[in-house]
């Protein structure tokens, strides 16, 4: 396991780094929540059930130019809309960063 404040090789069970003495426990659950949105998915699955025709849910998470060109084409007349809400229910719907939706009611 290396340790992502100083890069030292470090054995697998160790709980502290030997160079640098970082906790490896609470900084490899600091990497994992990075990968998630600070985005709520509840939010962007109700904001495309009930607005998705204009694309708000797009904007919610930062989308900006497709939420646009949803407005414009009124959800794809539908299809786009029946796109995203399969895409949200399936958990592959991401932010504008790529990053999955956070499923987490209660963390901001």
């Amino acid at each position: 396991m290396f340790c992502h404040n100083c890069n030292s090789q470090n054995d697998d069970g160790s709980n502290f780094c030997k160079v640098c003495g970082i906790n490896l426990l609470i900084q490899t659950n600091m990497t994992q929540d990075r990968n998630i949105s600070s985005k709520n998915w509840l939010l962007t699955l109700l904001l495309c059930i009930f607005f998705g025709a204009v694309g708000i849910h797009r904007f919610y998470v930062g989308k900006i130019g497709t939420g646009i060109l949803m407005i414009l084409t009124f959800g794809g007349f539908g299809i786009w809309v029946l796109v995203d809400l399969i895409l949200i229910v399936t958990n592959a719907f991401t932010d504008a960063n790529g990053l999955e939706l956070n499923k987490n009611l209660y963390r901001y």
